[in-house]
């Protein structure tokens, strides 16, 4: 069956144009899956019941499943699988995890309600894999990919705008360019990133790098190496070897709090505004399992895309960056959820800084050290000509 034209284009708030979303495009690219390759999808509820009859689906509260059901699942059903020549399609749900990047719970159900096992029934017999979930799945997964042999993407926290931009450009260019910034920024020793707050103060966190080689998170996921990808990608990054100075973070219920890091560690939390009692919850949090401060990763964003609201894309813009705390196994690190006192708490968590996320305070600069070199990468939010130059080039 030949593949239609690609549709017209629709215009982002930022007035770039994106094609529509298409899914026979997105899994050709970042798979280029070979005949009889058999594929499905996993989606995580809170509530196991909720699968028989895909009963989410009548569940407002379910927005993420009910998008992996209409954009994926009946994608897959109406012509992407033949078009594709794939095998299977079929749809299974997990119970959903209460963090980021925790380890995924073995049993699962199909649409029916029917137990299975991911490991004994899903993971064995499937060679992609989508994971279209609440919660990050991309570590875990990671690590079964590596046991089992498939590919697999995690997808989570997909909305209408991740659709119809992070998931709708070519991730041919994503990759191009992923690997442009990747070269300019690659063996770096430390980078070094100035916080202006509206205070007047500056804060400033200095992360050694070692000069390792830097990775990328750019989409594609193709041959036979088992891997998977977190789309929507974009990402050059890189795992801590050690941090020392300061930064803010902005909690959930908004209040700012002042970070104190020290070997690669955060120790502690100091109020600037909102409720001193976000900041005891998260000190306390630090005593009773010091391994939830480690810093994990250190990534700047490479695409140009429209504000999303979900960090899984909104990450990955051109002019940000973010660090993670807790597990970095599935970045090349060496922090396991074994090392962690409590299970829970085995997470890795992406702080971004943002103009949208983080208005009340500024990146005034961030530089990158690599030997007798420096180079700006970022000044308030935008990329620096450094690092436009690189994309730039051939």
């Amino acid at each position: 069956m030949m593949h239609p034209p690609m549709p017209t284009v629709q215009t982002t708030a930022d007035n770039r144009k994106f094609p529509k979303f298409d899914l026979y495009r997105l899994l050709h690219t970042v798979f280029q899956p070979t005949f009889g390759c058999k594929i499905c999808i996993l989606i995580d509820l809170p509530d196991l019941a909720e699968a028989k009859g895909m009963a989410f689906l009548q569940n407002p509260a379910r927005a993420i499943q009910g998008r992996a059901y209409k954009y994926f699942y009946q994608g897959l059903q109406n012509g992407v699988l033949d078009e594709l020549a794939l095998k299977g399609g079929e749809m299974f749900a997990y119970t959903q995890t209460t963090g980021s990047n925790l380890d995924m719970p073995d049993e699962c159900v199909d649409m029916q309600g029917n137990k299975l096992s991911l490991e004994g029934d899903i993971y064995t017999n499937y060679d992609i894999i989508l994971c279209i979930s609440t919660f990050s799945a991309t570590a875990p997964l990671t690590a079964f990919a590596k046991k089992y042999g498939f590919r697999g993407a995690t997808l989570h926290g997909v909305n209408e705008v991740i659709l119809n931009s992070g998931l709708a450009v070519d991730y041919e260019e994503v990759s191009r360019d992923a690997e442009k910034l990747r070269l300019a920024m690659t063996r770096a020793d430390s980078v070094e990133i100035d916080f202006a707050l509206e205070t007047g103060e500056v804060l400033t966190a200095k992360l050694e790098l070692s000069a390792q080689e830097a990775q990328k998170s750019h989409g594609l996921c193709r041959g036979t190496t088992p891997d998977v990808a977190n789309l929507p990608a974009g990402e050059v990054y890189f795992v801590p070897t050690g941090a020392e100075g300061f930064f803010p973070m902005k909690y959930e219920d908004g209040t700012l709090g002042k970070l104190t890091v020290t070997g690669g560690c955060i120790i502690k939390s100091e109020l600037i505004g909102g409720d001193q009692a976000t900041i005891d919850a998260h000190n306390a949090k630090l005593l009773d399992d010091p391994m939830t401060g480690v810093l994990g990763e250190l990534g700047f964003g490479t695409q140009v895309l429209p504000v999303s609201g979900s960090d899984i894309q909104d990450e990955k813009v051109l002019g940000t960056c973010h660090l993670a705390t807790g597990r970095d196994d599935h970045l090349g690190g060496h922090i396991t959820p074994a090392q962690f006192k409590r299970h829970q708490n085995a997470t890795h968590d992406d702080i971004l800084f943002a103009p949208h996320k983080t208005p009340n305070f500024d990146i005034r600069q961030v530089r990158m050290n690599r030997g007798s070199q420096q180079e700006i990468l970022i000044e308030h939010f935008q990329p620096s000509k450094y690092l436009l130059d690189a994309l730039a080039g051939e």
